[in-house]
């Protein structure tokens, strides 16, 4: 049975197409794995499965990953995160291993009405599936979580009460097209916008938040550290989830205008 791999074209020119080839023809490849993005089992024969290839200075480790949670891509990290996950592994040497960075977190998107100044506002919650560290953080060495000052160096603004709309932030902007939330935009470096989050398969708002978000033609994007918000099954409790977070000073925001329908 052939293996569900996917191999982008990015990972393919690093390892070159031989390589590839024998990955996909099912060579060097655990049909079975511990996904490095969620942790939990994946099967390669059975589920669709990423490679992802993580680089350092002078390292390159491929692992792999549910489809559902990354999609096959290249992931510069620094050569002593590389070196010390690759030396914590035990019995690897590192090649097809599947915990390679431990600090790798993915970042949860969850779409809501909020009720701010007497109107629903379409909003957007971002929760990372772990702590985040400042690029180039050497493990073991201040492993705190700097989501949220890293947000503020951006240009993000703490919240401490949902009393009012953020304000706006200049060169984001939420990318909606055909009813489904594709990615969140920021200024890229020659001007043109890139990806800060970008789903790996669009997302279905509801025809609340979309016609919500067609009229005020802004979404509201609220940002909390792992553990702080949760994936709420109703919007009543994301709102509570989103004031306690705000009166703890976990939360950030910004307004950002809607780029599509």
């Amino acid at each position: 049975m052939p293996r569900m791999l996917d191999v982008s074209d990015d990972v393919r020119a690093e390892i070159g197409d031989e390589e590839a080839d024998r990955l996909l023809a099912g060579d060097n490849t655990p049909g079975s794995y511990d996904c490095t993005s969620c942790r939990t089992p994946g099967d390669a024969e059975q589920e669709r499965t990423s490679t992802v290839l993580f680089v350092g200075d002078e390292t390159a480790v491929l692992a792999f990953a549910h489809a559902t949670c990354l999609p096959s891509q290249i992931v510069a990290v620094s050569e002593e995160q590389l070196q010390g996950a690759v030396r914590s592994i035990t019995g690897e040497d590192g090649e097809g291993a599947a915990d390679v960075v431990p600090d790798q977190a993915v970042l949860g998107v969850t779409s809501g009405l909020v009720l701010i100044d007497g109107e629903l506002r379409p909003a957007l919650v971002v929760e990372p599936t772990g702590p985040i560290s400042r690029p180039g953080t050497a493990p073991g060495t201040g492993r705190g979580d700097d989501f949220l000052p890293l947000l503020i160096e951006q240009g993000f603004m703490p919240v401490t009460s949902l009393d009012g709309v953020p304000p706006a932030l200049p060169g984001w902007s939420v990318l909606l097209a055909m009813g489904q939330l594709h990615a969140i935009l920021q200024p890229g470096t020659n001007g043109s916008p890139v990806a800060w989050w970008q789903a790996h398969h669009p997302l279905q708002v509801t025809e609340a938040w979309r016609a919500a978000a067609n009229k005020t033609q802004t979404v509201l994007l609220f940002a909390a550290p792992v553990g702080v918000i949760g994936r709420q099954p109703r919007e009543d409790l994301l709102r509570d989830a989103l004031d306690k977070a705000a009166a703890h000073g976990q939360l950030v925001a910004s307004a950002m205008p809607l780029a599509g329908t």
